[in-house]
């Protein structure tokens, strides 16, 4: 087993970091997790539980076909249940009198309905309880990095930290919504090139590739085409007219105009490809593999970009080490292990290596002699101790 000095690695990350004319970011469930938000295991164990009971029995049946087919040691989680829910009613086109697997088409409806409004009220619950100091911190260092391009973060995840954050620091941002009353989805906003005359050349650009809390299937009732509007607690969840927004949802499609999904992925393959480029990707376990596959297939054809990721277990460097052999655009950091160049690795710490009054307390835990950075909250102590303006960003931060 090869061995990576963790001094020397993070002093080149240091430099990176420092030097990175562009830099995004890519936030999984994990740095949600860190602020206290269900991860999709428990939010897959909450659902069932919390269903009506006609609903119930529905849930067991399409839980019961997909964990007979899945692949030996994958959990099944809710969005499989939810993305096969839509599947059914796509084949029933939402019919009393027809089935799968003997869910009907108005069951199955009713089910997809059921499990979005308990999203809803598991995620908003939470969210409500969750400390945004950590979020707060992390952006206000991502507004100052360099502001000669656009910022650009991208996310699986459907809570409204991150809006919350950016709103709370007063971080101008635009996720490809334009209006005031009910503002819509507007794909030409988000495929088209910002100039840097611009009046919004300097807002962080957010792209919630998995939609949100705050968005809503509309209906034209002479059309029957759907549109996507956003809003946030204006809504009453347990409308049956109100239809959630979150995970593709296929069968919307077919009446509708490309939708923020298929825009937000287009975008995110468009950016990899933009040139020089440091991409940070923390808490996500790569698990995706329509978000794996653009990663990947950007690597393989930008050699300006350079990919940064923070694991929290060890078990996920290992998984994802056979995906990568052969990319030297992509670093891997987990507590004990590494990939560096594409090979997999333990950390060796030699507190010989530091330089007088170098700390590295920000990042390497002595007693359990791990990387720490796998944690979105220490990450950020580390981004933001690292950045020569922590003065700065604890000010911003500490705005309410």
């Amino acid at each position: 087993m090869d061995h990576f000095n963790i001094v020397r690695e993070i002093r080149e990350l240091k430099s990176q970091l420092s030097y990175a004319k562009k830099v995004g970011v890519f936030m999984g469930a994990g740095t949600s997790c860190a602020l206290g938000l269900p991860n999709i295991s428990k939010l897959t164990t909450d659902i069932e539980s919390s269903l009506p009971e006609n609903s119930k029995l529905a849930y067991s049946i399409v839980k019961r076909d997909l964990e007979a087919k899945a692949a030996g040691g994958y959990s099944v989680s809710i969005e499989d249940i939810l993305n096969q829910v839509r599947r059914i009613r796509e084949i029933t086109s939402d019919d009393a009198e027809r089935n799968f697997l003997t869910v009907t088409g108005v069951v199955a409806k009713q089910l997809d309905l059921d499990i979005c409004k308990e999203i809803y009220k598991l995620i908003d619950a939470a969210e409500e309880k969750a400390n945004l100091a950590v979020p707060k911190r992390f952006f206000a260092w991502l507004n100052m990095q360099n502001r000669d391009f656009v910022t650009e973060v991208f996310t699986p995840n459907y809570d409204l930290i991150i809006e919350k954050s950016l709103e709370s620091i007063r971080a101008p941002y635009f996720d490809g919504f334009v209006g005031s009353f009910e503002p819509f989805f507007w794909q030409e906003s988000v495929e088209q090139v910002v100039k840097s005359s611009d009046l919004t050349s300097n807002w962080l650009r957010l792209w919630k590739i998995h939609g949100s809390l705050s968005w809503f299937w509309k209906e034209n009732p002479v059309t029957k085409a759907y549109k996507v509007i956003r809003q946030v607690k204006a809504m009453n969840p347990n409308s049956p007219s109100n239809e959630l927004v979150i995970y593709p949802s296929k069968e919307k499609y077919a009446s509708s105009r490309r939708q923020p999904f298929i825009v937000y992925f287009d975008r995110l393959k468009n950016y990899l490809l933009s040139g020089e480029l440091l991409f940070l990707i923390t808490g996500y376990s790569f698990l995706d593999q329509h978000i794996n596959e653009v990663l990947f297939n950007c690597m393989r054809q930008n050699s300006r970009l350079h990919v940064l990721v923070f694991f929290y277990l060890d078990a996920e460097v290992v998984r994802l080490q056979p995906s990568i052999v052969g990319y030297l655009n992509i670093s891997v950091y987990g507590p004990k292990k590494a990939i560096i160049g594409g090979v997999l690795g333990d950390w060796s710490f030699d507190e010989n290596e530091l330089k007088p009054k170098e700390p590295n307390y920000s990042y390497w835990d002595k007693q359990s002699e791990t990387l720490i950075l796998g944690d979105f909250n220490n990450l950020v102590t580390f981004l933001v101790s690292n950045s020569g303006r922590t003065n700065e960003i604890e000010v911003v931060a500490s705005e309410n």
